[in-house]
């Protein structure tokens, strides 16, 4: 069996499952109460938990009372580490946290192994925090489920609802993509950023979106192409940035979290 290892371990979150474990349960008692209808898709922040943790379980925690459902959970982040032309497939088996391995669908990527923009690419996820900070929250809240893992580097927000369009499955998938909104601004130009991300984000705008506005932007435009076509929307859950939660004002990363259904 091949394992992807943890990279931020001790960094982002506890490298200790039992400090890991309490954490987490401790930012889920503070967030809202279930969805009463189960998400199709999540999107939630992927900065250290002491940073955005609280907005991420904002997402996560919507999946309460849903978690029987899910069997599957395709995360898409963006790759902050390794330029990659397309969108990266992993070749492992399983990625392990703290808590334990979770496996990978490995079988779904031959729904789109056709398509030219996706590509394998071990060094694309070795170091990448996008996707593995999400992945205790699901632990945590899904009795059991397999992982579909996917890198996006340079391409277009299409080629992102295509793959996503191919994964979508029915109740038993979850999506989640990754993202941060805004990079080290001001807190009231950040705030005056992520305030117009969040508008795009509500209202189905996918174009509106750019680099500037949240390193996930690919990933985000993408499902909105196809949450668009499929008639969900979305619902604001939390956002803020790290002036609110932790670290100085001058220069701040925003963290937003929202739902889809």
């Amino acid at each position: 069996m091949i394992i992807r290892r943890a990279a931020v371990a001790g960094s982002f979150y506890p490298a200790d499952p039992d400090r890991l474990r309490r954490q987490i349960l401790d930012l889920l008692a503070g967030s809202d109460a279930r969805a009463t209808t189960a998400p199709k898709a999540v999107i939630a922040p992927h900065a250290g938990y002491i940073h955005s943790g609280p907005v991420a379980a904002a997402a996560f925690a919507k999946l309460r009372g849903c978690d029987a459902a899910f069997a599957r959970v395709v995360v898409i982040g963006p790759a902050h580490y390794v330029p990659i032309r397309g969108i990266a497939v992993p070749q492992v088996d399983a990625f392990e946290t703290p808590l334990g391995r979770v496996p990978v669908d490995r079988k779904i990527f031959d729904d789109v192994a056709d398509l030219p923009f996706v590509l394998q690419s071990e060094a694309a996820h070795a170091p990448e925090h996008a996707l593995e900070v999400e992945i205790p929250f699901l632990q945590i809240i899904l009795p059991s489920f397999s992982l579909v893992p996917l890198v996006v580097g340079d391409t277009t927000a299409k080629n992102v609802a295509q793959v996503l369009a191919r994964l979508w499955g029915g109740p038993e998938t979850l999506l989640v993509v990754s993202s941060d909104l805004s990079h080290y601004h001001s807190y009231e130009t950040a705030r005056r950023l992520d305030a117009a991300t969040a508008a795009a984000i509500e209202k189905g705008e996918p174009a509106v979106l750019g680099p500037g506005q949240a390193c996930g932007y690919l990933p985000i435009a993408g499902l909105l192409i196809e949450t668009n076509r499929r008639g969900l929307k979305a619902q604001r859950l939390a956002m803020c940035n790290s002036g609110d939660t932790a670290g100085p004002r001058d220069q701040v990363v925003g963290y937003g979290a929202w739902m889809f259904s």
